[in-house]
């Protein structure tokens, strides 16, 4: 639910705030004369681009969101929304990941997309499960150790907020 709300809340902030604001910049840009030589038009105007880019992308995002709340699932096998412990069956190291929208992941900091292999690999699978896992040169082998829940904003360390919505 967090990952909807902050999609649209820079939604709305782009479409209602930041967009008139460069809007105006161009205005006043345009209105100072000839805009062929207009460095702070043509910045504008670029910084107009972007912004609807960015308008389109996340309209489309929005309105293909599924919300999913993880809190409410059982966490008995590996599912969107779980974090696992895993055992690295090759050097015995710990290692955590929590498996969670494209939008919301962070692999360096332990969140990945469903859509990576290595959540992939772990769908479906239970407490004692070993599993393994191609990579470019090698292939590790994993045991899961523990499957939990644990809200994926808790684990979050790079939330965007209004002044990343702008375009500089």
């Amino acid at each position: 639910m967090e990952g909807y709300d902050l999609l649209t809340k820079e939604f709305k902030f782009l479409l209602e705030v930041h967009k008139p604001a460069v809007a105006y910049e161009k205005k006043i840009a345009a209105d100072q004369g000839d805009r062929s030589e207009n460095a702070e038009y043509h910045a504008a105007k670029e910084k107009l681009r972007f912004i609807d880019k960015r308008l389109f992308y996340l309209n489309s995002m929005i309105e293909k969101a599924q919300i999913i709340d993880p809190s409410l699932a059982p966490h008995d096998k590996v599912r969107f929304g779980s974090s696992v412990k895993l055992i690295d069956l090759f050097s015995d190291a710990e290692e955590i990941y929590t498996i969670c929208g494209v939008l919301e992941a962070e692999p360096e900091n332990g969140l990945i997309s469903i859509h990576s292999p290595l959540a992939r690999a772990m769908l479906g699978r239970q407490e004692g499960d070993d599993f393994k896992i191609k990579l470019p040169n090698s292939v590790k082998e994993y045991e899961i150790e523990e499957i939990f829940y644990k809200n994926i904003f808790s684990l979050k360390k790079n939330i965007r907020d209004e002044k990343d919505f702008t375009f500089h």
